[in-house]
């Protein structure tokens, strides 16, 4: 592993891992550092390059401006990849992420070889709202201090059953090294403006690249029915799903998630002509 700085301001952290192998960049979600991705990048470092970043106001990263836009963070994944000097990687982003890899893969598809798009959605509506217990926790998390956001944060990222059969020890200490540090309310309040503002519904259908939908089943932050919407807009585009997993599918299903990665770039890696898309292809 090796960390750095993007060379223009504001910079962004980046860390990377792996000394071979097809490029992948990780792009994570709210309020959240890249560290969140270590479940995959564990994994896949051994035959891939792996990278991860902090969104600006996040972890290591300069805070940027107050408001932020979803395309303006495509950018700056885009300023990661000439950082490492990378033409083209495998794009994997959940959530807020997932909202920021469909806007490269609309703006900067070049730069792209495949998308993975996990518990996410396309925005543009009021049906891309939590769910009514979600949306509870999740300002719970946000603005009750950091008793109430390690209480919150873990009933809304996971089922009650998975949280019951790892334990609270177990849970707690996973919360604590990746999420210990929530970034400043400015940085929240420009995401939320960001996530507000995401609309790609209208756009999907330009989306040609092999796509994978991670579908988390008892997702309760984004309704795992968005998923279904991404994957009737994007032709080329497979479904994973995950029917008992939340939106921490991740780290839930991380070796499950791990694997379904390393066919997915297999599949559309580098070495074969670029895809065409496959009308209706699920899984």
């Amino acid at each position: 592993m090796s960390q750095h700085l993007t060379g223009t301001a504001p910079r962004l952290s980046y860390q990377r891992f792996g000394q071979q192998g097809p490029p992948v960049l990780f792009i994570m979600g709210f309020g959240m550092p890249g560290a969140v991705w270590g479940p995959q990048v564990d994994e896949l470092q051994g035959d891939h390059r792996c990278c991860h970043y902090d969104n600006l106001g996040v972890g290591q990263s300069d805070r940027g401006s107050f408001f932020r836009t979803i395309p303006a963070m495509a950018e700056d994944a885009v300023r990661v990849l000439d950082d490492l000097s990378w033409d083209q990687a495998h794009i994997v982003g959940v959530s807020m992420g997932g909202m920021i890899a469909q806007e490269l893969g609309l703006g900067f598809a070049d730069r792209c070889r495949s998308l993975t798009l996990i518990a996410t959605h396309g925005g543009g509506s009021f049906r891309s709202l939590p769910t009514s217990r979600g949306l509870r926790l999740f300002f719970q998390g946000l603005f009750g201090g950091s008793e109430h956001r390690m209480r919150s944060l873990p009933r809304l990222l996971y089922p009650d059953e998975f949280l019951e059969s790892i334990g609270p020890e177990a849970i707690r200490a996973h919360l604590d090294v990746r999420l210990g540090h929530p970034p400043a309310l400015r940085t929240i309040l420009g995401q939320l403006y960001a996530v507000w503002r995401h609309s790609t519904e209208s756009r999907l259908s330009q989306i040609a690249l092999p796509t994978l939908l991670v579908r988390p089943g008892k997702d309760i932050l984004i309704r795992p029915s968005q998923t279904d919407r991404l994957a009737s807009r994007i032709a080329n585009s497979q479904v994973l799903r995950f029917d008992d997993a939340g939106h921490g599918v991740t780290f839930q299903k991380a070796a499950e998630l791990n694997a379904a990665l390393r066919g997915h770039f297999a599949q559309h890696g580098f070495d074969r002509p670029a895809s065409t898309p496959t009308i209706g292809a699920r899984v």
